[in-house]
């Protein structure tokens, strides 16, 4: 952290050992600290102004330093009022201990998080030092943007089945006896199938809203990890699809496996509807033994699925396990990768996307073994 005058007596201390709230030094190097730090003493000259800031204000650190804070940091609020004559820092209140955070704004327009805390040697004293935090807000308003676009998601979805539901269900309330048994089969039948889209819709929204929170639980039990995969083939075939689209190939031995097996076929359910959906050809799933990805485990089990379609461009393959990806196909909400992604590392696992021999997409996901620990 760049700091006025030389690097002796209590200025580097102080501008280090009094954070603003949301500017936690913890006695690290300030310029390590993610959130911009702007330090005044007791004449209101900056005497700290760390990377971040620099980085923030697009000030350099020794263009701000010995200035006055009301000019190296010319904050107005968003009705174009001078922050620090408003505020008044050191001719303020005495009780005054901080400034809660709230949108500033920097010359040229540029929004920015702001908090401050005032440093009193004693209490009811005069400021001894003044410390700013600064924040940017593009990483808030991405996570309102996609807060947003989830929300509008959601509404679309949900607007068809849940007409088709009213429509049919008003219909038949209306004029049940002028149908006959096989049409009131065949509306209830869709009935049922968009009740069923709904409910898989609010269940994709609760697995999100946990694995954001970091609050998604797994329940470990043994997985016979091919037998799953097979159950899922053997549903397709029964839909309809040829056995012959599907090709399993399972490396003999596997190691046991612990894992959410209600979570474990939700994995495979996304990835083999994705390959059904969206590829072509042959669907390949291997199952094999592989090293675990998790330190301190020798052992886990790799599923890869693959197919022959026209694949996933390069350019995407970023953005594949990102919510609302849909590739260039529509349909769907685009949240089935993003939650196979949240299940996988939730397990410990890691799961990658690539393009396949045939030239289809391949995904390939990784678990560890995770055996409790009386059985270790």
């Amino acid at each position: 952290m760049s700091v006025a005058g030389t690097s002796t007596g209590p200025e580097r201390p102080d501008a280090r050992g009094a954070p603003a709230s949301g500017c936690a030094a913890g006695g690290l190097d300030p310029d390590q600290l993610p959130d911009g730090l702007v330090v005044a003493d007791e004449r209101g000259r900056v005497v700290g102004f760390n990377a971040a800031a620099e980085r923030i204000t697009a000030v350099p650190a020794a263009d701000a330093l010995g200035q006055p804070l009301e000019k190296a940091l010319p904050l107005e609020d968003l009705e174009g009022r001078r922050w620090w004559q408003l505020t008044d820092p050191y001719g303020g209140l005495s009780t005054r201990t901080r400034q809660p955070e709230r949108n500033l704004l920097l010359p040229g327009g540029r929004e920015v998080l702001v908090t401050a805390r005032y440093v009193r040697a004693e209490p009811l004293g005069p400021v001894q030092r003044l410390v700013v935090c600064l924040r940017d807000t593009e990483a808030r308003r991405r996570t309102e943007r996609s807060h947003a676009e989830l929300i509008a998601t959601v509404a679309h979805e949900l607007r068809s089945p849940l007409t088709s539901v009213k429509g049919f269900t008003a219909t038949l309330l209306a004029k049940w006896e002028r149908f006959t048994d096989d049409q009131k089969r065949l509306m209830l039948e869709t009935v049922d199938a968009d009740a069923d889209r709904v409910t898989r819709l609010i269940a994709e929204l609760l697995d999100i809203s946990r694995i954001d929170s970091g609050r998604l639980e797994v329940r470990r039990q043994p997985v016979d990890i091919g037998a799953a995969v097979s159950r899922h083939i053997q549903a397709y075939v029964a839909a309809g699809q040829p056995a012959e689209r599907f090709l399993l190939r399972i490396e003999q031995p596997l190691p046991d496996l612990w894992a959410d097996p209600d979570k474990i076929d939700q994995v495979l359910s996304n990835l083999l509807e994705n390959a059904v959906r969206h590829g072509a050809g042959t669907v390949t799933i291997d199952v094999t033994p592989t090293a675990s990805p998790r330190e301190g485990e020798d052992t886990g089990t790799s599923v890869t699925v693959s197919d022959e379609g026209p694949g996933i461009p390069e350019e995407s393959m970023n953005r594949v396990f990102t919510r609302f990806w849909r590739g260039s196909k529509r349909g769907g909400t685009g949240l089935g990768l993003y939650i196979v992604k949240g299940i996988v590392e939730a397990h410990g696992g890691t799961i990658t996307v690539g393009r396949a021999r045939g030239g289809g997409a391949e995904f390939r996901f990784t678990l560890p073994v995770s055996a409790p620990a009386y059985l270790a």
